[in-house]
């Protein structure tokens, strides 16, 4: 993801080092992301916990009706 300047604005969490990262400093199979922020890819495994969470409620409801 990068604007129309080409810098790279996307940031990653690196999941073999805990840490965040610019687009393209790391390979992508470590990688989750993109966010739009460093805050955000700080974040990432609490962020995708709660996404699990919210879509696995919609599948039990959708199952359930």
């Amino acid at each position: 993801m990068g604007d129309e300047i080409g810098q790279h604005t996307a940031f990653y969490y690196n999941i073999k080092t805990g840490s965040v990262e610019r687009e393209g400093e790391s390979k992508a199979k470590d990688l989750l992301g993109p966010f739009a922020t460093a805050d955000e890819a700080a974040n990432a495994l609490e962020i995708i916990r709660l996404r699990e969470e919210r879509k696995s409620a919609e599948d039990r409801e959708w199952r359930d009706s």
